[in-house]
């Protein structure tokens, strides 16, 4: 039967799906164009016919996989549902206990990026648009009346890093934090951030708004 003819777009697409499983099963300083070329059952010289070198296609992979990962966070915070229920859809995905793929990757991706400057700039546009995300529904979440928080900006980076070590945790060093303890601390860190009782986000109660300074100021009794 003869072979399906791809596009330029299918190709690179391809290509860069296949780079991204081998630098996740050999990593990064050992997987080859050799590899990806067998993985597909294709030459070497058509993969540096669409990335001229190695570090271009590893680059290019670990974009894909960037832009992957901010396509979820995008679906789990577009939801129409409370800002609340977005966030901790969210952080649980995120997390290192939850259901997003590729920690291994993303750990391969920052050691890595201490020596190629293009893989830093992509996990640098990656943590600066995820931490932007989530910046964005806590500050909508407190307009909303759903909960405090005076600095979404900072929230948004406590979160991340603790997210960021907690995956290098579970994932180079196994069993080094049970998952359902880090699973608390996910939950505990969200909650503080957000001036909530942890138990907001276990058991499906609806947290209780803020009282606005105004109606404190209205409640108050005449002197």
């Amino acid at each position: 039967m003869a072979k399906v003819r791809l596009s330029v777009a299918e190709r690179r697409e391809e290509l860069l799906r296949a780079a991204i499983g081998q630098i996740e099963a050999r990593g990064v300083a050992a997987v080859r164009i050799a590899d990806v070329a067998s993985a597909l059952g294709v030459s070497n010289a058509l993969v540096l016919y669409h990335f001229s070198s190695k570090e271009r296609l590893v680059a290019a992979a670990f974009a894909r996989a960037a832009e992957d990962d901010l396509a979820q966070l995008r679906r789990l915070l577009g939801r129409r549902t409370s800002a609340l229920r977005r966030l901790r859809a969210a952080v649980r995905w995120y997390a290192p206990t939850g259901q997003a793929k590729g920690w291994r990757l993303w750990i391969e991706g920052w050691s890595a990026a201490l020596r190629e400057p293009a893989l830093r700039e992509v996990a640098r546009d990656l943590d600066e648009r995820w931490k932007a995300a989530i910046a964005e529904v806590v500050a909508q979440g407190v307009a909303a009346g759903e909960f405090a928080c005076p600095d979404p900006d900072g929230a948004a980076l406590r979160l991340t890093a603790l997210l960021d070590g907690l995956a290098v945790q579970l994932t180079a060093y196994g069993g080094a934090v049970p998952r359902t303890r880090a699973r608390r601390w996910v939950d505990e860190a969200l909650a503080r951030e957000l001036g909530l009782d942890p138990a907001d986000l276990t058991d499906g109660r609806r947290p209780v708004k803020p009282p606005h300074r105004n109606a404190e100021q209205k409640a108050a009794p005449a002197p």
